[in-house]
């Protein structure tokens, strides 16, 4: 990252825990963070499992709640067939779990459990009680597995939905909004939803062999192929669809004067090298280059490193500018202020751009309606997790970015390199200051305004992957509390009643999938449990069903970005990234842990 530490006496008078290297004032924002130990995640886990096992036992042994619930789960309704996993004996125990270690007080504590109970209990017992009226009037039942896909994914979302309501959380801000695009994205959208559902039930209605095994693999909830095959359809539609519109809007050159602004926090030992790069880029773009870097508090020799790089530079002329407060969204509003070119480039220190990246990048904005520019960091490929990230930058850059381009759903463009419109940047209020995700939160705003944010694959540069486990929790808790913060900052998009496909479609499947990530650890804890356990005679559950949805999928999606950007050699980065995933996922659990309780309003106290 752009702003690490190495000095010692710097970090004491920020407040920030001596000894990292790569700790900054921006790693976890004061008011909305707290310190969470190493022992923390690894408490809720076994609270979890503790809760799991009573559950399990009492709906399966204990005589009144196995008559009261048959289907054992709390499932209060009838339904036709079975589950391969009672899903909201799940959702109830990690709630549990969880509010074990949410909050600093044991009456915050309870709140928040109660709360997350009363919305959860309300939308499955609906669900259960318009099963009931439905059976009565007609005599059709819903199938179980699909109640029990819909109990998980309620579960999910209500947690997200809570923890933003109790964390601690950036203040609403207004959020500006323009209709441009919004009904040719809701199009575009709800043809890709509808022809994805006609190939998932037609693959699932086949009495093929496949089909059936891939109906004995099922987890969540016993799902069969069809659901499974939903969602990467979709992609894959959205993938053709967006890869399709980018070849008919690129344009071959487009090259006017741009500044790239550099934050730098004791960069010494890399800000030569990232400027050699930019220079280097340069001498491949047609237009005039200026770079600005952002000294933002370095202890180092960050400034004559630079300086001295600049000086030798043979194609863009530049500056260093001392930023004393620290701090990246300070450092990087005084590079928007200190820019007089239409357009900006953001780029951190530890980022060296390829010799074409600028002018690939550029060309879009040849467009009018073109507001941000991104592309796909690629990893330096000598570190422990590089293989690893290769793939999952493959699917997330490369693939899953380029799929929401397609009914301009992009949300976020890392910071890590992006092109702005200069004044659109100015006009959504610079980068905001204080909490986690300030390149997602600019990007989503300036798209909103009406103006497209595009993901080039084709525009690779290469950042920084942690070499230890130690910087990777702290990137990785950084990165995964930037949905909360985003969200909460940009919640009228969320809860207004202007259509907006970014805050009714994407930000909610970004606040699912955080928590489903959050959970899939206990997820795959509670599956194994089910097995040991053996309760349910009826029961489809396996232990390939477990391995296939943990280990299979992920390998599956990640093979495929990789054959779909042309990258067939990160392939054998394969094990690796199956594995990188689950610890991804147990980060992300410690990155909801790590929230901050909000404080009691002020007729609770």
């Amino acid at each position: 990252m752009s702003l690490s530490s190495s000095s010692g006496t710097n970090e004491a008078i920020a407040g920030v825990p001596t000894g990292h290297q790569f700790w900054s004032v921006d790693s976890a924002p004061a008011r909305l963070t707290r310190p969470l130990p190493l022992w923390g995640a690894p408490v809720v886990l076994a609270v979890f499992l503790a809760m799991s096992t009573a559950l399990l036992f009492a709906v399966n042994r204990v005589p009144a709640l196995v008559e009261a619930f048959p289907n054992r789960d709390f499932v209060f309704s009838p339904y036709i067939g079975t589950h391969s996993i009672p899903l909201r004996i799940f959702i109830v125990s990690f709630y549990v779990a969880f509010s074990t270690m949410f909050g600093s007080s044991l009456l915050g504590k309870i709140r928040f459990f109660l709360e997350l109970m009363l919305y959860y209990v309300l939308v499955v017992g609906a669900l259960d009680a318009i099963n009931i009226i439905g059976f009565r009037l007609t005599g059709f039942v819903y199938s179980l597995h699909v109640i029990e896909i819909l109990s998980g994914l309620i579960g999910f979302f209500v947690f997200s939905a809570k923890l933003l309501d109790h964390g601690s959380m950036p203040a609403r801000a207004e959020a500006p909004f323009s209709r441009r695009f919004k009904l040719v994205s809701l199009v575009r959208l709800t043809v890709a939803v509808i022809v994805s559902i006609a190939v998932a039930v037609g693959v699932d209605r086949l009495e093929l062999p496949l089909v059936f095994d891939l109906r004995n693999v099922a987890l969540l909830g016993g799902t069969g192929p069809g659901v499974f095959l939903f969602l990467p359809t979709l992609f894959f539609v959205l993938y053709v669809d967006g890869t399709l519109q980018s070849l008919l809007r690129r344009k071959s050159a487009f090259a006017p004067p741009v500044t790239v602004i550099v934050p730098a926090h004791n960069e010494e030992h890399v800000i030569a090298r990232t400027i050699a790069a930019i220079d280097a880029s340069a001498e491949q773009y047609d237009g005039e280059l200026t770079v600005t870097i952002l000294n933002n508090a370095s202890t180092d020799g960050t400034i004559a490193a630079a300086e001295a790089a600049i000086a030798a530079a043979s194609h863009l002329t530049g500056r260093v500018l001392d930023v004393p407060t620290p701090g990246k969204a300070i450092a990087l509003n005084r590079g928007i202020a200190e820019t007089g070119t239409e357009f900006v480039i953001r780029i951190d220190a530890d980022t060296q751009v390829q010799p074409q990246t600028i002018a690939l990048a550029m060309r879009h904005f040849s467009r009018a309606d073109v507001g941000v520019v991104g592309g796909m960091p690629i990893a330096p490929g000598d570190g422990p997790f590089d293989r690893a990230r290769t793939l999952e930058v493959l699917l997330k850059h490369g693939y899953y970015q380029v799929a929401y381009g397609a009914f301009d759903g992009t949300i976020g463009v890392p910071g890590m390199f992006a092109a702005y419109r200069t004044a659109l940047v100015r006009d959504v209020g610079g980068f905001v200051q204080g909490m986690n995700g300030e390149d997602t939160d600019v990007s989503l705003r300036i798209g909103e305004l009406g103006n497209r944010v595009v993901s080039d694959p084709s525009v690779v540069y290469v950042s920084e992957v942690p070499k230890t486990y130690k910087h990777l929790r702290e990137q990785r808790m950084r990165w995964f509390r930037s949905v909360y913060h985003v969200s909460a900052r940009n919640r009228t998009y969320l809860d207004s009643w202007e259509l907006s496909v970014r805050g009714k479609v994407v930000l909610p499947f970004m606040l699912l999938n955080s928590a489903r990530r959050a959970m899939t650890v206990p997820l795959a804890m509670f599956g194994a449990l089910h097995l040991l356990l053996a309760f349910d005679p009826t029961g489809t559950l396996t232990g390939q069903a477990v391995l296939a949805v943990m280990l299979g999928a992920p390998a599956l999606m990640g093979a495929f970005a990789a054959l779909a950007n042309g990258r067939v050699g990160a392939l054998i980065g394969l094990p690796e990234y199956v594995v990188f995933r689950l610890l991804r996922s147990y980060l992300t659990l410690e990155s909801v842990l790590s929230i901050a309780a909000a404080p009691p309003r002020k007729s609770d106290r």
